[in-house]
């Protein structure tokens, strides 16, 4: 095969008013993108809760230390991060009737929803007790999790492989999510105190999102069909699959680009419940926070494949870094007695976040045709799998590294707070983020395959595909 100049447009910008070469899969339909995007809605409802609510719950309602919920965080989500290669391999060697990865969504549905509610149920036993209950369940919950995320996003790359349809597929896709995420951030703080008792809220509550989400998950099985798939005489190895990922440079920009949106996210998300009870005494407008913030967001990602075809996907998010440092700044200089500009500026950190939450996802399945036509052969589990791990990865330092700062700090739960404390919490909501943002600034510079030479490597795929075809006819 010729080589595509992947050192052409140094930031990925892209051309204005292109389309892409219509190459390989049919044309996406509203059916399949819509039911795929309801996927990522149920996913949700477990996503946000146990990113928003989660700590808080272990320290206050479960009743175990800081530290000791530092220790459950950073155990259960690595153990949650290792078995993503394991899922991936599996996934990608499946072979039935519907699909690779379609059936992964109903057989991991229900036992998910089961294990988020024990996760957060309080059980009758000694502290020592519960922190052993932590463990195992919240260790459980990310593997089940595991299970149906894995194949769920590795469907995007087998839904349809043009570089455009993806972009607009990710943002769907991430309304859904941010759809799930206002229903369990605006309403979680309106149910609890409102369902069952005191401490049981929490399980009762994810029961509920348990239903809705199997539900959800059980139809984007039904709707989507996967229709990108490996060559049929495709046999993959572990050197394989290593060298697609390890020798992939754009997939490498990607990975650190998501780990530093997932830490920026995860920090903020654990932190917020503490910062408005304790910093600003305002625990009241949590649901406005929460709403606030995912609205702009959500009003963001509309706008993302807009700019991503004006500028090009590496740098629309560099434009969206550039503004979320700028509101962390904000937010930062903002005293805790004006808590109405501490949403202000947060809804624009949420804001400038669009671009990162939809590209990332959009340009994972490129990365997967660019290691395919530099080796030929297609490791979708591999490149999908090790995404999420280092994703999780992130997830895990950024829970337990709240957790593990409250601690040092002295924070003692449902107590005023000392100064030290108040000031690591107000650290955390924005010195923290804004740090994260700069770096994936200067990250995003970095990334090469633009939509030029996507469709150059996706043409010379199916040129390759044809002459095989023709060679065994």
């Amino acid at each position: 095969m010729s080589q595509p100049n992947i050192n052409q447009d140094p930031a990925g910008s892209g051309r204005a008013g292109r389309k892409s070469v219509g190459v390989g899969a049919p044309p996406l339909t509203r059916s399949v993108s819509l039911g795929y995007a309801l996927g990522d809605l149920g996913i949700n409802l477990y996503f946000i809760s146990v990113m928003t609510f989660l700590l808080n719950f272990y320290t206050d309602s479960l009743g175990i230390s800081a530290a000791a919920a530092a220790g459950v965080l950073a155990f259960a989500r690595f153990v949650d991060a290792i078995t993503d290669p394991l899922m991936g391999a599996l996934a990608e060697r499946t072979r039935t009737r519907w699909g690779r990865l379609r059936p992964y969504l109903l057989l991991g549905a229900l036992p998910l929803a089961g294990i988020t509610v024990l996760t957060f149920y309080v059980p009758d036993l000694d502290e020592p007790g519960r922190v052993i209950w932590a463990y195992v369940t919240y260790t459980l919950f990310g593997i089940l999790y595991t299970v149906v995320t894995i194949p769920y996003s590795m469907l995007t790359a087998s839904l349809t492989d043009d570089h455009d349809e993806r972009t607009n597929l990710s943002a769907l896709r991430m309304g859904g999510a941010l759809t799930g995420a206002a229903m369990v951030s605006v309403g979680v703080p309106l149910l609890l105190g409102e369902v069952g008792s005191e401490h049981q809220s929490m399980a009762t509550i994810m029961g509920g999102f348990g239903v809705i989400a199997t539900i959800l998950l059980a139809v984007t099985f039904v709707t989507t069909k996967e229709v990108v798939n490996p060559p049929p005489k495709q046999r993959l190895g572990i050197t394989d699959s290593l060298r697609a990922v390890v020798l992939n440079p754009p997939l490498l920009v990607v990975i650190s680009i998501f780990c530093l949106g997932m830490l920026s996210f995860t920090v903020r998300q654990s932190i917020a419940v503490y910062y408005f009870i304790y910093n600003l005494g305002r625990p009241d407008l949590l649901s406005w926070f929460f709403g606030l913030t995912l609205a702009a967001m959500f009003v963001g990602l509309l706008g993302v494949p807009w700019l991503a075809s004006r500028l090009g996907k590496a740098r629309a998010i560099q434009a969206g870094a550039l503004l979320s440092i700028c509101a962390c700044l904000g937010l930062y200089l903002t005293p805790f007695s004006d808590p109405y500009w501490v949403i202000f500026w947060s809804a624009w950190v949420a804001f400038g976040g669009a671009p990162i939450a939809v590209l990332g996802w959009a340009m994972i399945p490129d990365t997967v045709e660019y290691a395919q036509w530099r080796f030929g052969k297609r490791a979708d589990g591999a490149i999908y799998s090790m995404a999420s791990f280092f994703q999780k990865l992130a997830k895990t330092l950024g829970g337990a590294g709240v957790a593990a700062g409250l601690a040092v700090a002295g924070y003692v739960a449902n107590q005023e707070q000392s100064l030290q404390a108040l000031e690591m919490i107000h650290a955390m909501m924005s010195l923290a983020p804004m740090a994260f943002m700069a770096l994936a600034l200067v990250i995003a510079g970095l990334y090469r395959l633009d939509a030029q030479t996507h469709d150059d490597i996706r043409r010379q795929l199916a040129s390759a595909q044809s002459g095989e075809e023709a060679a065994s006819a």
